[in-house]
């Protein structure tokens, strides 16, 4: 018997809207990881190089920062609007945000040629992008939460975030080809901006596929409902506070991390063990094709044992970690850099990112999902992934070029996240019960709570 034709639509439609949100993530960490693996490798000499090379680092790694710090304002703007007008055109605006800035970084002149001009421009590209971005991760997680059926929200949200380690492993890629094929000192000199260029391509996919997918239905419902918020942002911060600022510190851990394996562990292989770049890139790549892999399993599973319980045990096992991780960084060894990122990067990481899509988004009702999202996540990610590359480098350099202070820092971050996610109330996770809760309740997950 053939499937009914309405069903065969919904799925190509959850296809689609999985594989457009899934690109958009893909362009976000495409940019987030060039920059921060460029600014790792060359920035300090093109943009700053009268400091000395940690130094140059340090003030590289503060450019970086500037675009996360402009991605919690990006999220009040652009979730205010993806709540009130739609998830899907707002999406194709922070797209074309991202993407044209990436392709401007590449075009930069260098601080030799035009002087200070130079890192000027880079921080007012890294605001334009850090305001795109704000908005996009939101908005694409939602569009594949409310088409997906709530009982396999975890694992749909999931492949949204295989975006992520596919913007690690397309650019890392990247760079590791050139620094290998090229003559010595291109890279440093010319080449590090063709991955910049290139990103146009993804740019250009990314945008023709949003284009041809519809609004989210869960939206459009609660627009003919008439149950759109004014002024979302003033909903979430003083009806849902208690959410916010614990769904908050349940992040730092999931994109801090994140940032300290490959970012920081590339920094201190080749700026503080003098060591060639090209195994640790290959390890990170390596490990970013574990996740790509991993994550799916983590989001399934978030939705039988519970989203909460996974996000918890992700934050114990990086805890657990963080000290064999820098004991096999230190070795030099190509081997133990590839162990150590697939440990950190497609277990401990992939469990907390596989299911907090589905956790974080169930914390707040339809009207204000996308704007209660993006504060969870870019505030999350900016105090996170942000600050995490300017602490672990200045941590590394107060230590004497040694990991110990790094230590207790992944050790007490991951501790605050996991007791964060701990303590977010079941009623706040109104389409994700825990599996004890469903047991009890096995009507509860079909639910969609709108307030």
């Amino acid at each position: 018997m053939s499937e009914p034709a309405p069903a065969k639509e919904s799925r190509a439609s959850l296809r689609k809207v999985v594989t457009a949100s899934a690109l958009g993530t893909t362009v976000e960490y495409y940019d987030f990881t060039l920059y921060a693996t460029t600014a790792a490798l060359v920035f300090d000499r093109i943009f700053f190089p009268d400091a000395s090379p940690l130094v140059g680092t340090l003030a590289a790694f503060a450019t970086y920062f500037v675009g996360y710090a402009a991605r919690p304002l990006g999220g009040i703007i652009f979730g205010h609007f993806g709540d009130r007008i739609g998830r899907k055109n707002v999406l194709i605006t922070t797209m074309l945000m991202m993407g044209l800035g990436t392709f401007a970084i590449g075009l930069l002149p260098s601080y030799d040629s035009i002087g200070i001009a130079a890192p000027a421009l880079l921080v007012v590209i890294r605001l334009i992008q850090g305001l795109g971005m704000g908005g996009e991760y939101g908005g694409g997680v939602l569009m594949a939460l409310e088409y997906s059926p709530p009982r396999r929200q975890g694992f749909f949200t999931s492949l949204v975030h295989i975006g992520t380690p596919a913007g690690v492993l397309i650019p890392v890629g990247l760079v590791t080809i050139l620094d290998a094929t090229l003559p010595e000192g291109a890279y440093d000199s010319w080449a590090w901006r063709l991955p910049f260029l290139v990103s146009i391509l993804l740019v250009g996919v990314g945008v023709w596929m949003r284009l041809h997918v519809t609004e989210s239905p869960e939206f459009v419902k609660m627009r003919e409902d008439r149950e759109v918020q004014s002024l979302p942002v003033r909903e979430v911060v003083t009806r849902r506070t208690r959410t916010v600022v614990l769904s908050v510190l349940a992040k730092i851990a999931e994109s801090g991390l994140f940032n300290i394996y490959y970012v920081v562990a590339i920094t201190y292989v080749t700026a503080e063990l003098d060591l060639p770049k090209g195994p640790v890139l290959l390890a990170v790549l390596l490990a970013c094709a574990v996740e790509c892999c991993t994550l799916p399993f983590f989001g399934a599973l978030s939705d039988r044992i519970g989203r909460r319980k996974v996000y918890v045990a992700g934050a114990v096992f990086q805890a657990a970690l963080a000290l064999p991780f820098f004991l096999l960084i230190e070795t030099g060894q190509f081997w133990a850099y590839t162990l150590g990122m697939t440990l950190g990067l497609g277990v401990g990481h992939a469990a907390m990112y596989g299911a907090q899509g589905a956790l974080f988004s169930n914390l707040y009702p339809v009207n204000v999902r996308y704007t209660g999202l993006s504060v969870t996540q870019q505030v999350g990610a900016t105090l996170g992934g942000g600050l995490s590359p300017l602490i672990g480098t200045a941590l590394l350099s107060a230590g004497g070029g040694h990991w110990s202070w790094l230590v207790a820092y992944c050790v007490a971050v991951a501790a605050v996240s996991g007791l964060a996610a701990s303590r977010l109330r079941q009623g706040e996770v109104d389409a994700a019960p825990d599996a004890a809760s469903t047991e009890h309740h096995p009507d509860s997950s079909e639910r969609t709570h709108v307030s």
